[in-house]
């Protein structure tokens, strides 16, 4: 299990917050699973950007990166050195800590 520290994000997570992985479980699924509710347009299959990231410290424990994931991240917002898909990152342990984008480019979001 990693644990993951998610920074404030003005609309979905205003407080930040705190939580830990459970065994082959994304990020993004954490996320849902703690009521954090990271947009994930394409139901995890790693065929949007909605769900990047940026992880801000722990990168290095984290596995690299498919070809497929790389290609997609050229395609987010705000990309970073440090980008990855949260449905595509599973932290085996150690700790993170996370930022979500102030943006994305899903062109319609349900909670809105």
């Amino acid at each position: 299990m990693a644990k993951i520290k998610l920074l404030p994000h003005h609309e979905i997570c205003p407080q930040g917050a705190t939580f830990e992985t459970q065994e082959d479980e994304s990020i993004c699924e954490a996320a849902l699973r703690n009521n954090i509710k990271i947009e994930h347009a394409c139901e995890m299959s790693c065929a949007c950007t909605t769900c990047h990231i940026i992880i801000r410290e722990g990168f290095d424990l984290l596995e690299e990166a498919t070809d497929e994931e790389e290609d997609l991240l050229d395609k987010a917002w705000g990309l970073e050195p440090d980008s990855r898909l949260s449905c595509q990152t599973i932290p085996e342990e150690g700790e993170f800590t996370v930022e979500l984008p102030k943006y994305t480019i899903n062109q319609v979001s349900e909670d809105h």
